[in-house]
């Protein structure tokens, strides 16, 4: 990873938060459309991919993600309408962030060490 990013987490009344791993995790639901697989697709176990999709629909007056238990042909996960408005109002928050602390992202990267490998 390169230069100065920005990480939002928002905290929510309920005490819960949701954040750049809960909204990873729902993209990833919404490209794997699986729980399991969208766990492995961005290096989070099973169990814990599951908790946070369990506090995300718990977070919501309506679920996030909806998931069908495995049988003859297996389970899946989507994301629902809520889910995909969590994640878009989650990215537009990000850009409207960053697009108006960007003289400031710079300043700091201007302020920050570069690292240099021993040779």
């Amino acid at each position: 990873m390169t230069g100065t990013h920005l990480s939002i987490r928002i905290d929510l009344s309920s005490g819960n938060r949701i954040g750049p791993g809960k909204i990873a995790l729902l993209e990833a639901i919404r490209s794997t459309g699986s729980i399991s697989a969208a766990a492995r697709s961005i290096g989070m176990s099973y169990r814990r991919a599951w908790l946070l999709v369990d506090e995300i629909n718990r977070s919501l007056r309506e679920p996030a993600v909806t998931a069908e238990t495995g049988g003859a042909h297996g389970g899946g996960a989507m994301v629902t309408p809520v889910g995909e408005r969590v994640v878009d109002l989650y990215r537009a928050i990000e850009t409207h962030a960053r697009e108006a602390a960007g003289n400031e992202f710079r300043a700091i990267g201007r302020l920050i060490r570069v690292n240099k490998r021993a040779v």
